[in-house]
């Protein structure tokens, strides 16, 4: 890229830095195990339950975009939330809850 080409700030991804594109919101409990085993590099199966997703390889750098990005979308979760909790069970019960109440 060259000084004076500008990227669109709304790109999920990072092509200078080699990240992974962040996925949208989720709908189901299987895109979001997907969406996470993709950011993690490790099969969707690998990810269980209970499973602690920063132990599984999961940074700080790709939650703070999954809060971004999810936001943008309606899904109202922090930083806090998701570090707070760092299992799939958690996450998968806060966006369900959190989609229920956008469409309830």
């Amino acid at each position: 890229m060259t000084p004076t080409e500008r990227t669109d700030s709304t790109d999920s991804t990072d092509s200078t830095r080699g990240t992974k594109p962040v996925p949208a919101p989720p709908v189901t409990g299987e895109e979001l195990r997907s969406a996470l085993a993709e950011l993690i590099g490790v099969s969707p199966s690998e990810i269980e339950d209970d499973a602690n997703l920063i132990r599984l390889g999961l940074g700080s750098l790709e939650m703070m975009r999954l809060v971004t990005k999810w936001r943008r979308a309606g899904v109202g979760v922090d930083f806090g939330e998701l570090t707070g909790t760092p299992t799939f069970a958690a996450w998968n019960e806060r966006i369900i809850r959190e989609l229920a109440e956008n469409t309830g």
